[in-house]
């Protein structure tokens, strides 16, 4: 034990493989050297929620491939800079070493998290996406309601008849986008959604890199929306947030700039839609500082701008543009106040 310093390295001394996925702000993998050096501290983690990583392990034993794996949901506290607390990890592999000895066996590790404090149930929203994509992984069938799922895309069942669809269905439909013509389908579907199927869908579709037939169909029934009297905020949201990965960031880029343009972006299921799901866009130097004061004059008012860039400001892919903007001389006046707000929040003031 004296030279494992990780956790990885400490189940891995049992001769299990381990798989690393963020359950967070987005189901995706974690590579294994990521990991570690997040382990180490020498990183911060890629994608915090709430100050926390929320992590899923998959730990399966290469010599018995036939028996399905195990999953650990842990969740760690991280510091000021996104880091691992080390005192977190440290107690969580004390109680994972009390209940399993100093050398893990698969036996004794199915019931190793019980009582552990760091241990997390995921909403069944969550592991249905996490299922789907993980039997999609080890190329095992989907779920019992699959195919239901793809004939209600396919139109067949009447597009008011979603209340039938179980999530499990639309969340193996979406992660098995590159099989049984599933990408033609639901690119083929998004004009004739309701929004709660459509919602479902792209809360599905945030977790994976969509096609740019699928991102076109998406952003076209959002501006469909946005341009109506009374654009439907429903509708609006989901697009954000099934635009987030998609391969093409000119199309995601462009809706939610139009978004932005629209009175109706001071809402903030909106704009906690695109900091939340699609900050990636944030990127762009335009699209951020309009964001920022859609952000500014939101419908929430001063504590819902705070938590927002708080978020932002301690997202790693995002931190360094936040703090950049916050120093721009060009900003609004309405931007410097609230701005000189959210700091003297932060100092406590």
């Amino acid at each position: 034990m004296n030279s494992i310093t990780t956790l990885t390295e400490f189940l891995e001394s049992g001769g299990l493989s381990i798989e690393i996925s963020d359950m967070g702000r987005r189901i995706v993998a974690i590579p294994r050297e990521a990991f570690i050096a997040f382990e180490r501290t020498e990183t911060a983690y890629p994608f915090p929620l709430q100050q926390q990583a929320w992590i899923a392990l998959t730990l399966a034993d290469p010599k018995q491939p036939q028996i399905d794996p195990m999953i650990w949901f842990i969740r760690f506290p991280l510091d000021e800079q996104g880091k691992l607390l080390l005192s977190a990890r440290d107690e969580f592999m004390h109680h994972l070493v009390e209940s399993l000895g100093s050398e893990p066996d698969r036996d004794g590790m199915r019931g190793a998290l019980q009582n552990n404090p760091y241990a997390f149930q995921p909403k069944q929203e969550r592991l249905a996406i996490f299922h789907a994509r993980l039997t999609h992984a080890l190329r095992q069938p989907a779920s019992r309601y699959y195919d239901h799922a793809k004939a209600y895309f396919d139109g067949d069942l009447g597009w008011e008849q979603w209340s039938f669809i179980g999530y499990q269905g639309i969340a193996d439909v979406a992660a098995r986008l590159d099989q049984h013509g599933n990408t033609q389908r639901v690119r083929k579907s998004i004009p004739s959604l309701p929004p709660s199927p459509l919602e479902v869908l792209c809360h599905c579709l945030e977790n994976e890199v969509i096609s740019h037939s699928i991102a076109d169909a998406l952003a076209q029934r959002g501006l469909s929306s946005l341009h109506q009297e009374r654009p439907d905020p429903q509708v609006l949201s989901a697009v954000v947030r099934g635009l987030s990965q998609s391969q093409q960031e000119s199309i995601r880029n462009d809706f939610i700039y139009q978004l932005l343009d629209h009175p109706i972006s001071q809402r903030s299921d909106l704009l906690a839609a695109i900091a939340g799901r699609a900050w990636e866009s944030l990127e762009d130097s335009a699209l951020r500082h309009r964001y920022l004061e859609r952000l500014a004059d939101n419908e929430a008012g001063q504590a819902f701008f705070n938590g927002i860039l708080s978020d932002l400001l301690y997202l790693p892919a995002t931190r360094q543009a936040m703090q950049a903007s916050l120093r721009d001389p060009q900003r609004s006046q309405q931007m410097s106040q609230v701005i000189g707000a959210f700091f003297s929040h932060v100092r406590g003031e």
